[in-house]
């Protein structure tokens, strides 16, 4: 617990006091309710629930207790004055956490666990929505200098053979969220998948063609620029672009190939030519820098190319860590699904048809949730979050690259009428609440 507690800390000391009431996207709430909440779901799962004793503060544990995730032009519509100040909500924590510490030997390894992995989740979060503050509202920490603008790398086809993906996990084995069981087996059958995420310098050619751009880029009279969390820099082209699912479904179209279901996502990261499969992309040492940018490593993406190490048996690179990966599987049950007695709204709720499962980790993830049933999802709109993807065609004989599509894209239709309404268009205007 206090190692997670480090990190979400050391996220809010990044804050200037004038940045507590912010919001910084509109449809989550604002970073006063963040302060308050990590700690509040806390001592609401272990102390009411779990063992159920009695409020701490009846109105400030509600007011905490539960995040939004509202859909586009359902933004909420609180004032800075609902919410409590800073100094009683820093002391409604502290009080919090003087209570869990003293219940925690009481409660039960799984609940414990919970709130952990509740934490670190938390952790990712808040580094997005920070990302989306203005510059001098947060204290940029020493970092190393902004890496030289090098062009994206030739992106390769990858040939995966048929075989069996194992998704979910047993419920006698370790933690893992209720949407994590029950564990099953797919056959998939042989298809191709790009070596590499699709990068900026890739989606950099959609968008001359009249593709929308995504939320982290600026457009200048010199060209695009990346919003990164504490500056400007020239757009990265061999990094991994950030985008919302509309956006790489429409990329995915544009270049006549599709988004990999969640199930081939598993076979390419974690099966094996023999027919095993592997714990991680790389085999089963645990988790560490060689292998990928995951756990808390940085603030941005890397070069696509980075970390050879941590490529998959077929190949495949980055498929844990350097962005989460889009699928085209909407969110769902697994067979043998069941809620979770201690957090009921965990995941039933986004079983909506609305929501798209991603796998895989970005550079903020924690090492330990990168296991290999981990499942996250987010609105099919939501261009905040440090999503990234990549595309599979059926296997075929023919070219290794991809092609270098140079048609026009067209909106026409709905579904790229909603894609240019949820990204503001070609160009995203250089002002507005997430500007830097």
């Amino acid at each position: 617990m206090g190692a997670a507690r480090l990190e979400t800390d050391k996220l809010f000391s990044l804050l200037h006091e004038n940045a507590w009431y912010e919001r910084p996207i509109d449809r989550r709430h604002r970073l006063i309710f963040y302060l308050g909440h990590v700690d509040a779901f806390d001592w609401v799962l272990l102390g009411r629930r779990h063992l159920r004793l009695p409020p701490l503060d009846h109105q400030l544990d509600a007011l905490f207790e539960a995040g939004i995730d509202p859909p586009a032009g359902q933004e909420p519509q609180d004032r800075p004055e609902d919410w409590p100040t800073v100094e009683e909500t820093r002391q409604y924590v502290g009080e919090a956490r003087r209570r869990v510490d003293a219940i925690l030997e009481s409660c039960s390894e799984e609940a414990v666990q919970m709130a952990i992995e509740h934490r670190l989740m938390h952790a990712e979060t808040l580094a997005y929505l920070l990302h989306c503050l203005p510059f001098d509202m947060k204290r940029a920490p020493a970092g190393p200098p902004s890496p030289a603008v090098d062009p994206a790398p030739m992106q390769q086809w990858m040939t995966i053979p048929p075989g069996a993906a194992t998704l979910g996990r047993r419920r006698q084995d370790s933690f893992g969220w209720d949407n994590e069981f029950e564990e099953h087996s797919v056959q998939v059958p042989a298809f191709q998948i790009t070596r590499y995420k699709i990068t900026n310098g890739e989606y950099l050619q959609f968008v001359e063609a009249g593709g929308p751009a995504p939320h982290y880029w600026t457009p200048t009279a010199k060209g695009w620029t990346w919003r990164g969390m504490f500056s400007r820099i020239d757009l990265p082209l061999n990094w991994p672009v950030y985008v919302s699912w509309r956006q790489a479904q429409a990329f995915a179209e544009w270049k006549r190939a599709s988004l990999p279901t969640e199930a081939q996502f598993h076979r390419a990261a974690y099966g094996q030519p023999g027919g095993e499969e592997r714990s991680y992309p790389w085999g089963e040492e645990p988790p560490s820098a060689a292998y990928g940018n995951f756990d808390f490593l940085g603030w941005d993406p890397v070069a696509v190319t980075l970390n050879p190490a941590g490529d998959s048996a077929f190949g495949v690179a980055q498929l844990v860590g350097n962005g989460w990966e889009w699928t085209s599987s909407p969110f769902a049950p697994f067979p043998g699904f069941r809620v979770a007695e201690e957090y009921p709204g965990y995941s039933a709720p986004f079983f909506d048809g609305q929501h798209y499962v991603l796998k895989g980790a970005s550079c903020r993830t924690a090492a330990r949730l990168l296991r290999r049933s981990f499942r996250n999802w987010f609105r099919d709109d939501y261009p905040y979050a440090y999503t990234a993807f990549r595309l599979v065609r059926p296997a075929q004989e023919g070219r290794s690259h991809t092609s270098d599509r140079r048609d026009r894209y067209s909106p026409e239709g709905a579904s790229g009428h909603e894609l240019r309404r949820a990204s503001g268009g070609d160009r995203p205007a250089s002002g507005g609440p997430c500007a830097g």
